[in-house]
């Protein structure tokens, strides 16, 4: 009996949802983590929330301004790799755009894996004009929310 095993990209995107679950926010709980393109190591992990030492708690209501700092925003702050490593993005939800740039800027990232769509898609586009691929990877199990 051949035993179906998980694929890199899946076990990172589980992960990924797992550190989600560690989010203060409110509204959207999202984890990100960055690798090697060959999968043998993790470079950063994030999810949202406030910064260190400050309230684990929005700062406000509003949607798009509850002060937490985004995941990948995390991520990239905890990732000390070279700008010359190759990387993977591995997000729960679409980036914004401000992050979509701030993942530019960390240098040599090939692709982001993202499961749920955000409430903004402009950063595809500038993922396009640079040349780093976007893909949709699904789950079975996970809802937008987090763990079904």
């Amino acid at each position: 009996m051949k035993v179906e095993r998980p694929s890199f990209p899946e076990i990172y995107m589980r992960l990924a949802f797992t550190l989600a679950e560690r989010s203060t926010c409110k509204r959207l709980k999202v984890g990100t983590v960055i690798t090697s393109i060959d999968y043998r190591k993790v470079l950063a992990i994030g999810y949202n929330g406030n910064a260190s030492g400050l309230a684990n708690t929005c700062d406000r209501d509003e949607v798009g301004n509850c002060g937490c700092l985004h995941s990948e925003e995390n991520a990239v702050i905890n990732c000390d790799s070279p700008r010359s490593t190759e990387k993977f993005v591995f997000v729960t939800h679409l980036p914004c755009a401000m992050c979509a740039k701030r993942l530019i800027n960390l240098g040599q990232v090939k692709k982001i894996f993202y499961c749920h769509d955000y409430r903004k898609r402009d950063s595809v586009e500038l993922f396009g004009i640079v040349g780093i691929g976007v893909e949709q990877l699904h789950l079975a199990g996970f809802s937008e929310h987090g763990v079904k």
